[in-house]
């Protein structure tokens, strides 16, 4: 447990969470809506600081990560908790704290993180800005060590604590869960604009993925897709953008997304963006990465068996077209 960093005192006992744009008001002894911060006696604690719930060594395009290291392996980590209440959760079990927490410390991390040849800490699982003081502690003494640090998020946090973490962010992936306001508040009680706002923000200091999971009858619809698309391609036709397949889960049971639904997604987003990948789909397309100049093969990828085949460093070995994916041999 270690006091919270973004919060606000207030009178009778009251403090008013800054971390995110929740802004919960928690009274003593309650926490805030993450789960995971409490007032006790008018101060606010981070009481999940240093307990995790899961730990793995994962591949990197498991984040999903397609740019960063590609075929790495990466230490993943995650705790209980989110600030987003999505109906199609995933990890709800963990979201919601149902699963058991031990102890670690950011040495720990960091120390297992160099034993088993990790490039770096994966802060993902459940959502790590509501975290944020162990995963920030974390995040700089990897960095000390040589380490890389990604963030899987939601992109749901206020931006002066993401101008603190961001110097020691390597690489994140971000959820844009739909591109219009009415069902980011209905389906997961946010709303779309902060995490707009997250995404043109990290981009100026790390490398930026996105996810957008479409999901039958709520996102799935051509004028959707194509509106999700033209934002997107505003940040820069090289950002990454990742489809992925829903499937019925936790309080959502719409059924799974029509394949072809995935593939004209895919189709239309080739169209304005270089680079744009499926996810948890079996398909020909949207798993290889072409050189956007000659079309060459870059990266072949077999579910989670990848290989790096077109590139010296982060340029095409054909026509030397450079790329944004960062490799051991060369970055950004």
């Amino acid at each position: 447990m270690k006091e919270a960093r973004y919060y606000h005192k207030k009178q009778g006992g009251l403090v008013k969470c800054v971390l995110c744009p929740r802004g919960c008001e928690i009274k003593d002894g309650e926490t805030g809506d993450c789960l995971i911060r409490q007032n006790k006696g008018g101060t606010l604690y981070a009481i999940a600081y240093n307990r995790i719930s899961s730990l793995h060594l994962d591949p990197i395009e498991k984040k999903p990560l397609y740019h960063f290291y590609p075929g790495s392996q990466i230490l993943s980590i995650g705790a209980i908790g989110c600030n987003l209440s999505c109906l199609f959760c995933q990890n709800w079990p963990m979201v919601e704290g149902k699963i058991s927490l031990y102890e670690a410390t950011s040495e720990n991390i960091v120390q297992s993180a160099l034993e088993c040849n990790s490039i770096g800490v994966a802060f993902t699982y459940n959502e790590p800005m509501i975290w944020f003081e162990f995963v920030l502690d974390t995040a700089i003494k990897a960095r000390e060590k040589g380490l890389k640090n990604v963030l899987v998020t939601n992109g749901y946090i206020s931006p002066q604590p993401l101008k603190e973490l961001l110097p020691y962010i390597d690489a994140m992936n971000i959820d844009l869960k739909f591109i219009r306001e009415e069902p980011y508040k209905k389906i997961c009680d946010g709303h779309l604009a902060p995490v707009q706002k997250t995404i043109e923000t990290a981009r100026k200091s790390c490398l930026v993925e996105i996810t957008n999971l479409i999901v039958t009858n709520l996102n799935d619809s051509p004028e959707d897709i194509e509106k999700l698309i033209s934002w997107v391609s505003t940040l820069g036709k090289d950002t990454v953008l990742h489809f992925s397949r829903y499937f019925p889960q936790y309080k959502m049971d719409e059924p799974q997304t029509p394949v072809s639904t995935l593939l004209m997604a895919f189709k239309m987003a080739k169209e304005r963006l270089d680079y744009v990948y499926l996810g948890n789909v079996l398909s020909e397309d949207g798993s290889d990465t072409h050189c956007p100049s000659c079309q060459s093969l870059l990266v072949k990828r077999m579910g989670y068996d990848t290989s790096v085949i077109g590139l010296n460093g982060s340029k095409c070995a054909k026509c030397g077209y450079k790329t944004n994916i960062i490799t051991g041999g060369g970055g950004l």
